[in-house]
């Protein structure tokens, strides 16, 4: 995601306004400007996202975020993908088969389509610059803001533990370092994610205001909402990698075949498209629609009579079949663990590299450069 921020006429970065609390229309019409510049000079931008390998990555990651950074990639956004094995330590003492995780969570990355030439892959661990930016980020922000913010408080409520790490409660701040210190001036959120995007942007004025009031270092990043389609869970709750509810993208036909099989449907026997009273049945028959690129209610109303199985059926076909070149593709990247391996080392280059030009210039502001 090193895309090169937006700059003004003298070079310097430009920071993209946006208010928090985006909601309603205001949401709609701001996100879609924003999409009309980036159509118009992607070349502007800079794109910081990423993921915890906590699991294999399943269809709400693809349709959710994963085919929206290949959008991004191909338009020619220059970006940043982060494997956040450090993020992993938040609610777990030890993390469990970490290196196998962090691999196929690049496997996925390259099955679906992101290219390593052209977006750098990188792990939080190997980039210390990084982590480094955490302790003047932290003086920056009350224990009360970090007390306040609904990722921390998220993060707590599905923790299970029953203490909460220093960590986890500067989660905000460690993820403010992973965005800002390759300077990312874009970030694809969900509405839920505002706050701390907020809190980033916090992180970055009160760092220029403080410490490089004429010039600035940080943009202040702009949120890319999404609009990501809602898909359940074959259990019907949320999908979730922890949870054995989602057809991971490194299932098998047959594998994909019995979780459809046993997903949760209702007592209706005539399919229809109709996600509040009926979410479960249209979580399915959006999730077949995503797949063969129709409207969902053509998918639904093409099934009608046909009950349940038929729409198990559709919906398998219609997976295995969108899923077949991902997986054929995730297989061959599979037999070359070599050429994984390499691409973290490059993209691990490339990220401190990165991280260490951005800590040095923090160093000079805060006149720490000794």
């Amino acid at each position: 995601m090193q895309e090169h921020p937006e700059t003004t006429s003298s070079g310097k970065p430009e920071s993209p306004r946006h208010e928090a609390g985006l909601a309603g229309t205001d949401a709609v019409d701001k996100n879609a400007a924003l999409e009309q510049r980036i159509l118009a000079d992607p070349g502007r931008f800079r794109v910081m996202t990423g993921d915890r390998p906590t699991g294999r990555l399943h269809l709400g990651h693809y349709f959710g975020t994963l085919q929206n950074r290949v959008r991004l990639q191909d338009l020619g956004v220059e970006s940043f993908v982060l494997v956040a094995d450090y993020q992993v330590l938040t609610n777990r003492d030890v993390a469990d088969n970490l290196p196998e995780s962090v691999e196929g969570l690049v496997l996925d990355y390259l099955a679906v389509g992101i290219d390593p030439a052209r977006t750098t892959i990188y792990v939080h661990s190997a980039v210390a610059a990084l982590n480094q930016l955490m302790l003047p980020f932290l003086s920056l922000v009350t224990v009360a803001e970090l007390g306040r913010n609904p990722t921390v408080k998220d993060e707590i409520a599905h923790s299970r533990q029953a203490s909460v790490s220093g960590l986890m409660f500067t989660y905000p701040v460690h993820q403010a370092a992973d965005i800002l210190f390759c300077k990312a001036n874009l970030v694809p959120v969900g509405q839920d994610q505002l706050p701390h995007l907020e809190l980033t942007r916090t992180i970055a004025r009160r760092f220029n205001a403080r410490y490089a009031p004429e010039t600035g270092i940080f943009p202040e990043p702009e949120a890319l909402l999404s609009a990501a389609p809602l898909l359940l869970g074959t259990d019907g709750g949320k999908m979730s990698k922890s949870r054995g509810n989602a057809v991971a993208l490194a299932d098998d036909a047959d594998q994909t075949a019995r979780l459809i099989r046993g997903a949760r449907t209702d007592s209706i026997r005539h399919i229809t498209y109709e996600p509040a009273t009926r979410p479960e049945v249209s979580s399915l028959v959006l999730l077949a629609a995503l797949c063969l690129g129709r409207d969902p209610r053509e998918v639904a109303d093409g099934i009608g009579a046909g009950g349940a199985g038929e729409l198990k059926r559709t919906v398998t076909e219609a997976v295995n079949e969108y899923l077949a070149p991902i997986r054929a593709r995730r297989m061959s990247f599979a037999r070359e663990r070599g050429f994984v391996r390499n691409i973290l080392k490059e993209g691990n280059e490339r990220a401190n590299a990165e991280a260490e030009a951005t800590l040095d210039e923090v160093r000079r502001a805060m006149m720490t450069a000794y």
